[in-house]
């Protein structure tokens, strides 16, 4: 196996659904930017609140990308 490096990162997905629905928003989003996202881990949940009633859920998540090797330096 080659030696790679990975870059983490935080996201917030929300969803008038669920928790679930908000991280795979999360995800849907940042991987029309970003390629090769490999791992996402759930780091906190929360609700917003009006008047009592639960208006959206948020889920924050650490999301890791794998660096490609330019051409030049992946023949090294």
């Amino acid at each position: 196996m080659a030696d790679s490096v990975y870059r983490v990162f935080e996201v917030i997905g929300t969803s008038t659904k669920s928790w679930e629905d908000a991280a795979m928003s999360a995800i849907r989003v940042a991987s029309k930017s970003l390629r090769d996202l490999r791992v996402a881990e759930v780091v906190k949940q929360d609700l917003v609140i009006d008047n009592g009633k639960v208006e959206a859920f948020r889920t924050k998540l650490q999301v890791s990308f794998k660096y490609e090797a330019s051409a030049s330096k992946a023949k090294k």
